[in-house]
């Protein structure tokens, strides 16, 4: 049975956020320390030319953060005059 276009099952590369990738380099760095002497060395290859890719795609990624903007000033005119609050006849 044939998949459908965009379907999951597509041999498309799954996408990751910034986060995600950097949870991935993280968890991929203790199973490299945790590796055994006897693993296999292609293995071991493996993993770090896996942790080199994601180190080259974190550091070349954009900052997502947006920038904080400065507080707003109080604007001259009709609003400065203006109370915070409206004010009840008592």
């Amino acid at each position: 049975m044939r998949a459908i276009h965009g379907q999951m099952s597509d041999n498309q590369p799954i996408r990751r956020s910034l986060p995600e990738k950097q949870k991935q380099l993280r968890d991929l760095k203790e199973t490299l320390a945790a590796m055994k002497s006897h693993t296999s060395p292609a293995l071991r290859e493996s993993v770090r030319k896996r942790i080199a890719q994601l180190e080259a795609e974190i550091t070349a990624a954009p900052v997502l953060k947006p920038a904080r903007k400065p507080a707003a000033a109080p604007r001259a005119g009709a609003d400065a005059r203006r109370p915070a609050r409206p004010v009840r006849p008592r």
